[in-house]
C-alpha cells in the first residue's frame, strides 16, 4: 500500500534457512521412504533419523522458495519485486558498496521493491565484536537493515519484532514497561532477556542496530510484527506518526512523558485520598481564593487565547463564548468551588453499609476514590478548576488534556491548581498533559487510567468511546433532548418551557432538539403561539414526516429525527398520545433529558415512570439537567450510561466502594458443616466516617 502511494520501500528479510530446512527435510524423508521401500523384502533399515542440516545448504535450498512467496504476495497488488543477496564483504569493498547502492537506487526508480537478504549460502559465521571504526558489522538482519538504511539515507527504519517494542526489562516479568521513546543515554536502564527462539540477534542486537542507524540520520521504530491481523496497520500507523512500538530519538524533551505523569499523579493521588477531609477542603478553598486574587493574570492569558482564536476565525460563536472568561465567570467559579469544598467533608471514607456477619466479625462498605481520571476538554477553560476541585474533593488523581485554543488560560489555571495542592504537598496529583499526545494514544493507557471523562463535542465523545477499548468512558455522545406538549398542557407553561429549553443556550447538550406535539393541539391557538414564539426567537423549524402530512405548506423536512442541531434549529413532530411520545423518544432519543408539559398528573407520572432517560422532567425546562442547578456544586459531565453514574455527575459519581472486614482470627472453616460458628448477617447502624473516627480517637 505504501509503495502504491509513491513511497520508496525496501524490505530486509530472513527466512531462507527456514524454507530450506523444511524443503531438505521433506527431500530426506522422501528419500528414506524410497530406500525403505527398496529394502522392504530385506531387514529393516536401522537408522531412519534425520541428519543434522547445515545452515548454508538450507539457505541455498530455501532462497527460491522465500522469493516465490514474496513474488506471489506482491503480484496480487501489481507490485514488482527484485531479490538482492549481500554479505558483510560487500560493504567493506568501496566498489561493491557503490554498485549495491546504484542497483538499489535504480530498482526504486523503476518502482520495484528490493527484497534484501544476507547470502547465507556463502556468508562466514559472524565474528564477535567485529565493528570497526564506528561502522556496524553485518551479523544479522537487524545490523544489515541499519547499515542499508544509513547507506541509502532512508527516512525511516521499521524493525519488526515478536514483542510490542523495547521494554525496560524482559517482557512478561514483573514491573516490565514498554518504552514509548528511547534515548541513547538511557541504555543503562535496560535489562535484556534471552533472545528469541528464532533469529540470532535478539532485542539487544535490535537496539544496537537502531542506535547506529539513528546516529546515521535515520529515524527508527521497533514494533510488533507477529500478528497478521494488525501488522499492516502497525506499519501504516508508524508511517503516519502514530504512537506505536518504541521510537528512537536523540532529543529528550524537557518534561516528563505522559506515562510518567500518570504514575506521578497516581502516587500523589493516594496521598491526597489519605488526607483529612479538612485538608482537602482547605486546598479547594485556597484554589477558590486564587481564582479571585489572581484574576488579572487569568484574564490576561484568556485575552491572548481569544485574540488568537478570533484572528484564526476557525471557532464558531458558541465555542468562542465557552472560551471567554470574565470577572463574573471567575466569581461564579469561586462560589461553586466553595460549595464543593463543603461536600468534601464526608465524601471519602463514608460508611454506606454495616453488617455483623458473625460474632466479632463486622463488614463495612465504604466510599473510596476511583483512582486516576483523564478529563479531555475542548475550548472551555472554566472546566479545569471545576474538575480539579471535584477530583480533589473525591481524592482522585487527575490528568487534564485541554484544547489548544485555551492553551494560555489552561496553563495559568493549572499552575494555580498546583499552587493550591502544594499547601499539603500533593501538587503532582493534578497533571496537565502538554505534550502533543493524540487522544487515541492517551486512551490506550489502560494500566494507568481508571476513568475517562470527555467534555466537548459529540464527535469528541464518540472518538474517545471508540479509542478507549480498555478504559470506561463517562459521558454522552449526543444530547437529543425532547419536549412533549401533552393535550392537557398549560399555554403559559408551554411557551416558557419551550422557549427556555431551545433558546437559553442552543449549543448546550441539554437544549431541546425535538418538539413533540399532541395531535389535538394542531390548528389551535396554542399551536399558533408556539410557532410564533419560535419564529420570533429565529428558530428554524424542520418538520417531521407526520407533521408534514397535516400541512399544505410546511417548513423544510427534517433529514433525520435523530439530529442534535446545537443551534437555533429544532425538529417538530406530531404524536397521537403520551405513549406514542415515549415510543418516539426511545427510538430517536439519546437517553439524555426529556420533558413532558401537562396538567394531567396521571399522564405525567406514567411518562416519568416509563421513559428510560438519565433525566426526565415534568413541567420544567430541559436546561435544568445541570450539576450546578441540581445542587452538586459542579459537574464533570452528563452521563447517559446505564452503569455507574447517570445524569449530571458531581462528586458522588467520582467515588466507588470497597469492602472492609474486621475479624478476630476467623476462617471460612469456622462456618463449615463441622465448624463452631454461624452466620448472623445483622444490619448494624452506620458508624461515623473514617475521618470522624480518627477525630474522635
Amino acid at each position: 500500500m505504501l509503495q502504491n502511494q509513491g513511497r520508496e520501500m525496501v524490505i530486509v528479510t530472513s527466512g531462507a534457512v527456514a524454507f530450506g530446512k523444511q524443503r531438505l527435510r521433506h527431500e530426506i524423508l522422501l528419500s528414506q521412504s524410497v530406500r525403505q521401500a527398496l529394502h522392504s523384502g530385506n531387514t529393516q533399515l536401522k537408522d531412519m533419523s534425520l541428519p543434522v542440516l547445515e545452515a548454508r545448504a538450507c539457505a541455498a535450498a530455501g532462497q527460491s522458495g522465500l522469493m516465490a512467496l514474496y513474488e506471489a504476495m506482491f503480484t496480487q497488488y501489481s507490485t514488482c519485486t527484485a531479490q538482492v543477496l549481500v554479505t558483510n564483504l560487500d560493504f567493506h569493498d568501496d566498489e561493491k558498496r557503490q554498485n549495491l547502492n546504484s542497483t538499489l537506487q535504480e530498482l526504486l526508480r523503476m518502482n520495484i521493491v528490493p527484497i534484501i537478504n544476507t547470502n547465507d549460502a556463502v556468508v562466514p559465521p559472524p565474528e564477535p565484536d567485529s565493528d570497526l571504526q564506528g561502522v556496524i558489522s553485518i551479523k544479522d538482519n537487524d545490523s544489515l537493515a541499519a547499515r542499508l538504511a544509513v547507506e541509502m539515507k532512508a527516512d525511516l527504519l521499521i524493525v519488526l519484532s515478536d514483542v510490542e517494542g523495547l521494554y525496560n526489562s524482559p517482557p512478561g516479568t514483573d514491573d516490565s514497561k514498554l518504552i514509548d521513546i528511547f534515548y541513547p543515554g538511557d541504555q543503562q536502564s535496560i535489562t535484556y532477556g534471552t533472545k528469541s527462539r528464532v533469529g540470532i540477534g535478539g532485542m539487544e542486537a535490535k537496539v544496537k542496530a537502531a542506535l547506529w542507524a539513528l546516529q546515521g540520520g535515520t529515524s527508527v521504530v521497533i514494533a510488533n510484527g507477529t500478528n497478521p491481523k494488525v501488522t499492516g496497520h502497525v506499519i501504516t500507523d508508524i508511517v503516519e506518526g502514530k504512537k506505536v512500538g518504541t521510537f528512537f530519538s536523540e532529543i529528550k524533551p524537557a518534561g516528563p512523558s505522559v506515562e510518567e505523569q500518570a504514575e506521578m499523579a497516581r502516587n500523589s493521588g493516594r496521598i491526597l485520598a489519605s488526607l483529612h477531609p479538612d485538608q482537602r477542603r482547605e486546598i479547594i478553598c485556597h484554589l477558590a481564593e486564587l481564582l479571585t486574587e489572581r484574576k488579572e493574570e487569568i484574564l490576561a492569558a484568556n485575552k491572548m487565547d481569544m485574540e488568537t482564536a478570533v484572528s484564526a476565525g476557525l471557532l464558531p460563536s458558541s465555542m468562542l463564548k465557552r472560551l471567554s472568561l470574565t470577572p463574573a465567570k471567575l466569581n461564579s467559579l469561586a462560589i461553586g468551588l466553595r460549595q464543593i469544598a463543603v461536600s468534601a467533608q464526608d465524601s471519602v471514607g463514608r460508611v454506606l453499609r454495616r453488617t455483623r456477619v458473625a460474632h466479632c466479625l463486622e463488614l463495612e462498605q465504604i466510599t473510596v476514590p476511583i483512582g486516576v481520571l483523564l478529563v479531555i476538554f475542548e475550548a472551555r477553560p472554566d472546566c479545569l478548576p471545576q474538575v480539579s476541585a471535584l477530583a480533589i474533593a473525591s481524592g482522585n488523581a487527575l490528568l487534564l488534556k485541554g484544547g489548544k485554543e485555551a492553551a494560555n488560560t489552561n496553563r495559568v489555571l493549572h499552575h494555580l491548581t498546583q499552587e493550591a495542592l502544594s499547601v499539603h504537598g500533593v501538587q503532582e496529583a493534578v497533571q496537565m498533559v502538554s505534550t502533543r499526545e493524540e487522544v487515541a494514544d492517551l486512551c490506550r493507557l489502560d494500566k494507568m487510567i481508571d476513568l475517562i471523562i470527555p467534555r466537548g463535542s459529540s464527535q469528541l465523545v464518540r472518538d474517545i468511546q471508540r479509542a478507549a477499548k480498555g478504559i470506561p468512558v463517562l459521558g454522552h455522545s449526543e444530547g437529543i433532548c425532547h419536549v412533549y406538549v401533552d393535550a392537557d398542557a398549560s399555554v403559559d407553561k408551554v411557551i416558557k418551557i419551550v422557549r427556555d429549553s431551545k433558546c437559553d443556550y442552543p449549543a448546550a447538550c441539554n437544549a431541546m432538539e425535538t418538539l413533540l406535539i399532541h395531535r389535538s393541539i394542531l390548528k389551535t391557538s396554542l399551536f399558533d403561539q408556539i410557532i410564533e414564539m419560535l419564529r420570533t426567537e429565529q428558530v428554524k423549524i424542520h418538520a417531521g414526516p407526520r407533521f408534514i402530512s397535516y400541512l399544505t405548506f410546511s417548513p423544510s423536512e427534517a433529514k433525520s429525527l435523530r439530529t442534535e442541531y446545537g443551534d437555533l434549529q429544532c425538529c417538530l413532530e406530531v404524536v397521537d398520545s403520551m405513549q406514542e411520545a415515549v415510543d418516539h423518544i426511545h427510538k430517536y432519543g439519546s437517553s439524555h433529558t426529556d420533558v413532558i408539559i401537562t396538567e394531567n398528573e396521571e399522564t405525567a407520572e406514567q411518562f416519568l415512570q416509563q421513559l428510560d432517560s438519565a433525566c426526565v422532567f415534568w413541567n420544567a425546562s430541559s436546561r435544568f439537567a445541570d450539576g450546578y442547578r441540581f445542587g452538586l456544586g459542579a459537574e464533570v459531565g452528563i452521563s447517559t450510561a446505564r452503569v455507574h453514574a447517570r445524569g449530571p455527575v458531581g462528586l458522588e459519581g467520582l467515588l466507588t466502594i470497597k469492602w472492609v472486614l474486621r475479624g478476630d482470627g476467623h476462617t471460612a472453616a469456622d462456618f463449615s458443616e463441622h465448624g463452631n460458628m454461624k452466620y448472623l448477617h445483622e444490619n448494624l447502624p452506620l458508624r461515623q466516617t473514617l475521618a470522624e473516627q480518627r477525630d474522635n480517637s
